[in-house]
């Protein structure tokens, strides 16, 4: 027997297994958390430049990630549901959005924080720091305007277009450290050299990312079965779950 792959491409058919997916997800997230923090807090050991505070990192850096990947993944979706008009694909870039300018904020506050003791001041104009709080703003610029469009088409392609615009500043976070003269430190973790930190140090760090995947997608999950049934609402078999209750 041959596998649909595009089965779950229907919102009537993804909305159970999101349902499903969400407590899964959610109680690994829990998990990986508390796993992570114990290691960058507990088991982790100082750093030898910055002493305690660098241990910020364990939560910012994860963060900052997550905030990059779920704007690139909505990018994805936006060009699949303009390319072949799906509506799930819609659906789940909002669903993503709230999750990613959350992640966003973190990144932002969090390496505040850090630059206070470390650079003697909460913020500077650095390139990194910059594009950034672009990605910030592209990210409440997506759900003010899809949230603006009282058509919920128009305010589908909207969307789209605002995303995959402005998913190009992804690569310039990235690269910002490389591209100009910055103050914000390197990459301390790279698919192309060894990790320039402890192992106990990276192994905390690796952990509190998956957490952030986990909660990704727990929340993402969860806000999309709310979108489905919102949107889908005149057909017979949201009117049924509607009536019957269904939580959204």
């Amino acid at each position: 027997m041959t596998m649909n792959l595009f089965r779950f491409s229907s919102p009537q058919t993804f909305y159970p297994l999101a349902g499903r997916l969400v407590p899964v997800f959610a109680v690994l997230a829990a998990l990986s958390c508390i796993f992570g923090l114990y290691l960058g807090f507990f088991v982790a050991p100082s750093d030898a430049v910055q002493g305690e505070v660098y241990r910020i990192i364990f939560i910012h850096v994860p963060a900052a990630w997550m905030s990059m990947f779920i704007y690139v993944v909505m990018a994805f979706w936006s060009a699949i549901g303009l390319g072949l008009g799906t509506r799930l694909s819609f659906y789940m870039t909002r669903a993503l959005a709230p999750t990613g300018a959350l992640f966003c904020f973190i990144a932002l506050w969090t390496g505040a924080l850090w630059g206070r003791p470390t650079w003697g001041t909460y913020w500077v104009w650095d390139a990194r720091l910059t594009s950034q709080l672009l990605l910030q703003f592209l990210y409440f610029g997506f759900i003010a305007l899809t949230s603006a469009i009282e058509d919920p088409r128009r305010a589908d392609k909207a969307g789209a277009i605002i995303t995959l615009v402005g998913v190009i500043n992804v690569p310039v976070i990235y690269f910002s450290v490389k591209w100009w003269n910055t103050l914000h430190q390197g990459a301390s973790v790279s698919l192309t050299k060894a990790p320039s930190m402890a192992t106990t140090m990276l192994l905390g760090m690796l952990v509190m990312a998956f957490a952030t995947w986990f909660y990704s997608l727990a929340m993402s999950l969860y806000r999309v079965r709310g979108i489905i049934l919102e949107r889908e609402r005149h057909t017979d078999w949201a009117r049924q779950l509607i009536s019957k209750g269904e939580p959204k």
